[in-house]
C-alpha cells in the first residue's frame, strides 16, 4: 500500500506541475476590465493539488502501512462512482451541464450515498444555480447546455 500511495502522490504532483507550465501560457493574474485570466482558475487548482499531493507524500513516508491500497468494497465502489461520472460526461453533450450534473447528484447522494431528500434537493436544486451565477453571469463562461439551450434564452436576456 506505502508503494501505491507514494507512487499515486508522485504522479499527481508531477500532473499538477504539468498542468502549471501549461495554464501559464495564458494570463495567470487579474486582467483589467476581464476579471481572472484564462489561465488563474487550472494554475491555482493545479497548486493546490500539488500541494495536496505533497501533503499525502509526506504524510505517507513517515507511516508504515502495510495494508492492501484497495480492498474489495472500495474498489467496487471507485468503479461504480466513476462509471457514474462517465455517464455523466456522455449526457452532458446532449442534455448539458445542468441536467447532467442534476442527475449525477440525484444518484450520488440519494442512491448510493442513502442521504435523505432533506438534504438531496437543496443541494441539487442550489448547485446548477450557484455554478450558472458563477460561470455564466460572473465570469462569462457559457457552459454546455445541449437540448435545454432555449431554456436558458430568458436568463441570457437578463443578465447579458
Amino acid at each position: 500500500m506505502r508503494s501505491a500511495e507514494l507512487s499515486i502522490a508522485a504522479a499527481l504532483m508531477g500532473l499538477s506541475v504539468f498542468f502549471m507550465i501549461y495554464a501559464v501560457a495564458l494570463p495567470i493574474g487579474w486582467v483589467p476590465e476581464a476579471g481572472p485570466g484564462g489561465g488563474a482558475f487550472p494554475f491555482w487548482l493545479s497548486a493546490i493539488m500539488f500541494l495536496c499531493a505533497g501533503a499525502i507524500f509526506v504524510r505517507t513516508l513517515s507511516t508504515q502501512s502495510t495494508g492492501p491500497f484497495f480492498d474489495p468494497q472500495t474498489s467496487r465502489s471507485v468503479a461504480v462512482v466513476s462509471l457514474a461520472i462517465l455517464v455523466t460526461i456522455a449526457v452532458m453533450a446532449w442534455a448539458g451541464t445542468y441536467v447532467a450534473l442534476t442527475l449525477f447528484l440525484l444518484f450520488y447522494l440519494r442512491i448510493y450515498g442513502r442521504h435523505g431528500w432533506t438534504v438531496v434537493v437543496p443541494i441539487t436544486a442550489m448547485t446548477p444555480v450557484v455554478l450558472f451565477f458563477f460561470f455564466e453571469v460572473t465570469l462569462k463562461i457559457l457552459l454546455p447546455k445541449g437540448i435545454t439551450e432555449p431554456l436558458f434564452f430568458p436568463l441570457y436576456a437578463m443578465f447579458f
